[in-house]
């Protein structure tokens, strides 16, 4: 399925010449996908607050300060065009038996894996999937994919989550189970499944398929006003 170019018509492109593009829905998620993908990353490991793009003027905001000292191990972000609704709710509650599962309404989420220090966020990478948590926040699908930073010296040999190292698995999934936490409160998560690489690029085209008909919803609403 592609689905390049559809917000990046002429007119587009020569605005992003002189204004950022909106990195949710103004970046292309690549013509690879979802075997290469690009990310728009929020968060670095060094962060100790939450940053998340602002959704309606796409610029970085300050979600929250983190008030446990539980730090993200990878470069954090989501994929442009990309939207958890139907679809991704749909494969959700498919592979795993549960019921009533919606998507969450957001882009989805994707870590970045690489041995380099990365300073800050709000950049874009090019990076190739090679899993993913299977994440619930109550009754919402929250899929987290993994993947690689592209022609990364360490991790770029890593082809599938099953051939990482334990401890890296791990200390990702405790941070996603933990990092909602607030003092007094419990958070609704939990990581029912992890899955591979192919199961990852299948829950990306969902997300992609979602986006297009979120897009195509909007767009007919625009058309009866």
């Amino acid at each position: 399925m592609q689905i390049s170019g559809k917000l990046m018509d002429p007119i587009g492109r020569l605005m992003g010449l002189r204004y950022k593009s909106h990195p949710w829905h103004g970046i292309d998620i690549g013509e690879e996908a979802p075997n290469k993908i690009t990310a728009f990353i929020e968060m670095v490991p060094t962060d100790t607050v939450k940053y998340e793009v602002h959704k309606t003027s796409g610029y970085l905001m300050i979600d929250r300060p983190t008030k446990y000292s539980n730090v993200i191990p990878a470069l954090y972000g989501f994929l442009p065009q990309t939207y958890c609704g139907k679809n991704v709710g749909e494969y959700c509650m498919d592979k795993s038996g549960l019921k009533n599962v919606i998507g969450d309404g957001d882009p989805l989420d994707i870590c970045i894996l690489t041995e380099k220090v990365i300073t800050h966020g709000d950049i874009l990478v090019h990076a190739i999937p090679i899993g993913g948590f299977r994440m619930l926040d109550g009754n919402e699908a929250d899929d987290k994919i993994i993947a690689v930073l592209k022609d990364d010296a360490t991790y770029s040999q890593y082809s599938d989550i099953s051939e990482l190292p334990p401890t890296i698995v791990d200390r990702l999934k405790h941070y996603f189970l933990t990092y909602k936490d607030l003092p007094g409160e419990e958070a609704n998560t939990e990581i029912p499944a992890v899955y591979g690489h192919e199961e990852a690029r299948e829950v990306i085209n969902a997300a992609m398929t979602d986006y297009m008909d979120w897009l195509d919803n909007i767009q007919f609403a625009l058309s009866k006003v």
